[in-house]
């Protein structure tokens, strides 16, 4: 009855998707040519043409955000990846019906109707899903609306798959009980019976879900458990048992009968996002190195004047698949011996009035920029560490090396939450593996913004 319900649903909020697209086009139509113009003899203007080519261009991004998995019946899903997707989706269909615009030389077609077209379809999808999730959460969170899952396993992977569910109660999971052993679990915890009651179980037509969650030593169950599942129609999802470990996107890769998980792979390996990062770095390296050039100028007369030595400091630093780059700072230390086996610390007497200065702002950060353009580092990303310490941490901080499997940034998801210079090494760690795991576009956009505004200013005394 739910699927049969939501497959209808599924279908009434594509069909509310496309009209809400068509409202945009009627909007934007009425607002450039009427509202603001007085005049409505543009080829853009509402006529049964253009409604129907606004009905054309709803399934082209209908199409494209299924293509992104955007209508699939899943409540896992973050209404911050429906609004990322909803942007990628529109901002691609807009590009195209722009440039098909170009190739058939419509060159009276109104630019102002599609750029308001753009941005009222932008703000009638995401405002209808941000909508629909507040409502959702709050009857969901009355008990409405919800899926009921049984878990099989009764050790540690399903009482943390309870605890998980019971602090996310928008997304409306409800446990109806757990098959396992009974003497596990809490008294409040609903137990519907052993492993060797399964098939009876599953034969309640009131179950949605099943979430597989056996310990290690359990596992021999599951040539069992996954028929039993199979036979009676219910949908299964397996907690492995090695949870703790497995990244957030895995892949499978098949070679004959043999899966293979890739435990380590992040986006940066398609070649299409690695161009498209690089692209994006050599460009804003290049221009910020013009814009930014009498700012440098003044900071290389300032750290010269400040003390004897070179204006640009040189440090081997390890990068990019464990391969040692020269990385360059404005000097904001006197010549000293510690320069390449010490961190430094607030307060530091090796630091220059100068360089004191520098280092609070960040601005000794600025000549990387040249290490950004050449390649050896990206805008953003994990900080890159002496040789001296990456020798020391391999061995006593777990996952330490995962880090130089992508390019090392001048800030970092880290950096902008605080944990920079003498911080805890393995919390930096933590930050810069989940900043691999959930590389984007839009996050390394909003690391520069938090950099920019708030992240280059630290807590180091002057």
């Amino acid at each position: 009855m739910i699927r049969k319900n939501q497959e209808f649903l599924n279908r009434v909020n594509i069909l509310l998707d496309m009209a809400l697209v068509i409202l945009a086009y009627i909007l934007a139509s009425w607002i450039r040519l009427d509202f603001l113009d007085g005049a409505s003899e543009n080829m853009a203007a509402v006529n049964e043409k253009t409604v129907l080519l606004a009905l054309a261009y709803s399934v082209v991004l209908f199409f494209f955000l299924s293509l992104m998995g955007f209508y699939n019946t899943t409540r896992t899903r973050r209404l911050s990846w429906k609004i990322r997707t909803i942007f990628l989706c529109v901002t691609l269909s807009i590009l195209i019906a722009s440039t098909l615009l170009f190739l058939f030389r419509l060159v009276e077609f109104s630019r102002g109707v599609l750029l308001i077209f753009y941005l009222a379809t932008l703000i009638f999808l995401i405002g209808k899903y941000t909508f629909m999730r507040l409502v959702l959460s709050r009857f969901r969170g009355k008990g409405y609306n919800l899926k009921h899952v049984v878990i099989i396993g009764t050790g540690k992977l399903a009482r943390q798959y309870r605890e998980d569910i019971a602090a996310e109660p928008e997304l409306g999971f409800h446990i109806l009980g757990f098959i396992g052993n009974r003497n596990l679990l809490q008294n409040e915890d609903p137990w519907l019976g052993s492993f060797k009651e399964v098939e009876n179980v599953l034969s309640s037509t009131d179950i949605n879900e099943v979430v597989i969650a056996l310990e290690p030593e359990e596992y021999n169950r599951l040539w069992a458990i996954i028929p039993a599942c199979e036979r009676n129609g219910v949908k299964y999802s397996v907690i492995p048992f090695y949870n703790d470990i497995i990244p957030n996107n895995p892949t499978i890769e098949t070679i004959g009968k043999s899966k293979l998980i890739s435990m380590r792979v992040n986006r940066l390996e398609n070649l299409g996002w690695a161009i498209l990062k690089r692209g994006f770095d050599f460009i804003a390296s290049a221009l910020g190195l013009i814009v930014l050039s009498p700012l440098l100028l003044i900071i290389s007369i300032c750290v010269k004047c400040s003390s004897p030595g070179p204006v640009l400091f040189k440090q081997t630093r390890v990068g990019y698949q464990r391969k040692e780059f020269q990385m360059l700072k404005f000097r904001s230390m006197k010549i000293n011996s510690e320069q390449d086996t010490a961190w430094t610390t607030d307060e530091d007497p090796r630091r220059t009035k100068v360089g004191a200065f520098l280092r609070k702002t960040s601005l000794d950060e600025l000549p990387q920029l040249i290490n950004v353009l050449k390649g050896d580092m990206s805008l953003v990303g994990p900080r890159p560490e002496l040789p001296h310490f990456v020798e020391q941490f391999k061995d006593t901080i777990p996952y330490y090396m995962v880090k130089h499997q992508v390019k090392p940034g001048m800030t970092g998801w880290a950096q902008v939450n605080g944990y920079r210079g003498d911080t805890s090494i393995e919390k930096r760690i933590e930050l810069d593996l989940w900043y691999i795991d959930h590389w984007s576009v839009w996050l390394d956009i909003r690391i520069l913004f938090e950099t920019i505004f708030g992240g280059a200013v630290n807590k180091e005394r002057l």
